[in-house]
């Protein structure tokens, strides 16, 4: 360590931190400044803090750290590696990273965690690099991302990277009490550790430390519930399906964060004789190579949004018995967005609403959301009445517009496929409500079938419990439109909709828009390329009203945080109960969800969308859950209706996972994929726009746009 003297000033230089730590402020005196200079000689960066002293002071020795542990390497069945040697930690903090490790591994930075070690052998652990860390203390798990810190014991394990790099803490001290991990971290953070952290996280304008202590605050009491792997515990039976929606699979995550989830497959399956697949990207190839059964389907209707230039390659790799069709488009710039499918069975039809293209990415690298529900043909010597349900799903699928063609189903006879088709099933079981949208200039009271005028329609329609009263909202989605206030203020009062249980209006919510920042995207499963599915441009991301609405993509619960959302959903909350919940396609865009014109009495929408709504229902009598592949056909379970009354008997109870409470019969969870209460984005955080060039490498060394 080199002292240098400046006008009565002792400067501390350090050229290792990780060996040579600061010593004890002189005095009890905290430093006033921390800067960063660069030696020209040495062309090392090292860190300098000015600490006032007496001017008849000359010299300065530091105290020499005790030894308080050391970390040993261990293999994945917590045996020592002996083939690496234990690192000693000592008083105070140490930095722990890709140099500490066997095998390198990129994901790793030189200092990609501080351990700080006190005295009585209890460590704090900070991640200082970008990429997440999972501390494992018995039973219990927990994923830390970038810039969090947890409590750790004597003989816990530390994940560097989640899986891999394996490491035991185990303190040198004889008198810690041992601290179960909860224990250890569920009481906040401590004004001690506070400092350190703010001293690990480099020199922060006092503002700035000021917003993002605030904002750890305030979901002081939801962090470590979000934080464990509550996905784990999301086991839904058949008959309970229909209830809630799944999340797809994600290559590359541990077991544990596919809980659950499905792939293209799990869905497309058993006796199908007609197909219906609605989208907007569509590769042919993948998709039969992907499902195989899809080549033996013997009709097959793909409605799709593909542009003229891969429109040919499409018509291309199209098995003969597949029509094509692209609804049309009458406002410029809209898209047919829309992701379903409609699978007819000789028991019945089976619905499915989801947000994944039909493309490899989507259904591998991504977070998606997916939601389907069987239903049995009517009976055609009792003709069921049409339903709300119904209703919304012929005349979206009369919008659409395909050209009619004529197919034998076996055993069923021949059928014209129109919209008309699909009022041959029985739909007075859904469990949800479509919301939908479809191009034009909507007035009188088509305006209120579509967009968000549907949705406010929905909800006006509906009561909750008054705990929802001014809750706030959440709007997540991957590609933004050119918006204003004035729009903002026009869509919340949409969502805002609906009365509490004393027949008062709900009140406007505070609004949070969930988007990936550029370092959530730099460090994902993808790296930059994922940015190519966020697809919005800064002049949109840019606009100065947005910032109050700007929170952080964080996914820890569900094993998500690097696998970027194309999922779409929207939903009012309160803790983790929500109001309501939708999956959906639209995007935040005037284009998807349409706006007022002529003073509110025209709602103009540019696209397609598709999307499904998840309300509290009634609870009726035990009956059976309609399957069309499962043998019988019923499945036995709760069942519920969509009355959407003003009654307030008992009702399902939407929660997310993270939800704490029993779980009883009429609890509902749906596995929203980020943590809520969102957290709100600090002053360093910058939203992805992917027009912009950024220089700083991702994980797999890459620069965006790529050279």
């Amino acid at each position: 360590m080199r002292i240098l003297v400046f006008h009565g000033m002792e400067v501390a230089s350090l050229f290792r931190a990780a060996t040579l730590p600061l010593p004890t402020y002189c005095c009890g005196l905290r430093p006033e400044r921390e800067e960063r200079r660069h030696s020209l000689q040495a062309t090392v960066c090292f860190s300098v803090r000015l600490v006032p002293v007496s001017c008849t002071k000359r010299h300065f020795s530091p105290m020499p750290r005790s030894q308080i542990g050391y970390l040993v390497a261990v293999n994945n069945n917590l045996e020592e590696d002996a083939s690496l040697p234990k690192l000693p930690l000592f008083h105070g903090p140490n930095f722990i990273g890709g140099n500490d490790v066997s095998v390198p591994d990129k994901r790793l930075s030189r200092k990609h965690i501080v351990l700080t070690a006190s005295p009585d052998g209890s460590a704090d652990l900070f991640v200082e690099g970008t990429n997440p860390v999972v501390v494992r203390s018995g039973e219990v798990r927990k994923k830390l991302a970038s810039r969090e810190n947890a409590a750790i014991s004597n003989g816990d394990i530390m994940e560097l990277i989640p899986g891999h790099h394996l490491f035991k803490y185990v303190s040198s001290s004889t008198g810690e009490k041992k601290r179960s991990f909860n224990e250890a971290n569920n009481n906040g953070e401590s004004p001690k550790l506070a400092a350190k952290k703010m001293r690990n996280q480099g020199p922060k304008d006092e503002a700035n430390s000021a917003i993002h202590l605030k904002a750890e605050e305030k979901d002081s009491s939801n962090k470590e519930q979000n934080s464990v792997e509550a996905i784990r515990g999301f086991q839904v039976s058949n008959d309970k399906l229909p209830h809630t929606f799944r999340l797809l699979k994600v290559q590359g995550l541990p077991a544990w964060a596919n809980t659950n989830s499905v792939s293209i497959g799990d869905v497309i399956e058993g006796d199908v004789l007609l197909a219906v697949l609605s989208n907007y990207m569509v590769d042919i190839d993948w998709l039969i190579s992907a499902c195989p059964k899809l080549a033996k389907i013997p009709n097959v209707l793909v409605i799709h949004g593909e542009g003229d230039s891969r429109l040919d390659l499409t018509k291309r790799s199209k098995p003969n018995n597949w029509i094509l069709h692209k609804p049309q488009l009458p406002i410029s710039f809209g898209t047919h967005h829309s992701k379903a499918m409609l699978l007819v069975y000789p028991k019945g039809v089976r619905v499915i609403v989801h947000t994944a293209n039909l493309i490899y990415v989507d259904w591998n690298n991504k977070s998606q959301g997916l939601w389907m529900q069987d239903f049995p043909w009517k009976d055609q010597s009792n003709s069921a009445k049409g339903c709300g349900f119904e209703n919304d799903l012929i005349d979206y699928l009369s919008a659409l517009k395909w050209p009619e063609f004529t197919v034998n189903l076996p055993a069923l006879g021949n059928f014209n496929i129109n919209s008309t088709f699909f009022k041959k099933f029985d739909y007075r079981e859904a469990k949800v409500r479509l919301i939908a949208s479809v191009p034009g200039y909507h007035t009188s009271s088509n305006m209120k079938k579509w967009g968000h005028m549907k949705m406010r329609t929905v909800l006006q329609e509906c009561v909750f419990g008054k705990e929802f009263q001014r809750s706030p909202l959440v709007y997540q989605f991957s590609s933004l439109g050119s918006l204003d206030e004035k729009w903002m203020a026009e869509l919340a009062t949409s969502m805002s909709s609906g009365y509490s249980e004393d027949k008062t209006p709900l009140g406007l919510g505070e609004s949070s828009i969930i988007w990936p920042t550029v370092e959530d995207v730099r460090c994902s499963l993808e790296g930059y390329a994922a940015g190519s599915a966020i697809p919005s441009p800064l002049k949109n991301v840019e606009k100065g009203f947005l910032k109050k609405y700007w929170a952080k993509w964080k996914a820890s619960h569900t094993g998500r945080c690097r696998a970027m959302p194309h999922i779409k959903t929207f939903t009012r909350y309160k803790g983790q109960q929500l109001a309501w919940f939708l999956l959906t396609s639209a995007n935040l865009s005037k284009a998807a969800w349409g706006a007022l014109q002529k003073n509110n009495s025209q709602l103009m929408i540019r696209s397609y969308e598709l999307g499904v709504l998840f309300l509290p229902s009634d609870i009726k009598e035990d009956g059976g859950e309609f399957s069309c592949t499962a043998d019988g056909g019923l499945s036995k379970g709760i069942v519920q209706s969509n009355s959407t009354g003003n009654s307030v008997a008992t009702k399902t109870k939407l929660v997310t996972l993270a939800w704490q409470g029993s779980k009883t019969s009429e609890v509902i969870p749906l596995p929203v994929p980020y943590e809520l209460p969102p957290e709100p984005y600090s002053s360093e955080d910058v939203p992805w726009s992917w027009d912009r060039r950024y220089a700083k490498k991702d994980v797999y060394g890459q620069v965006w746009p790529r050279l």
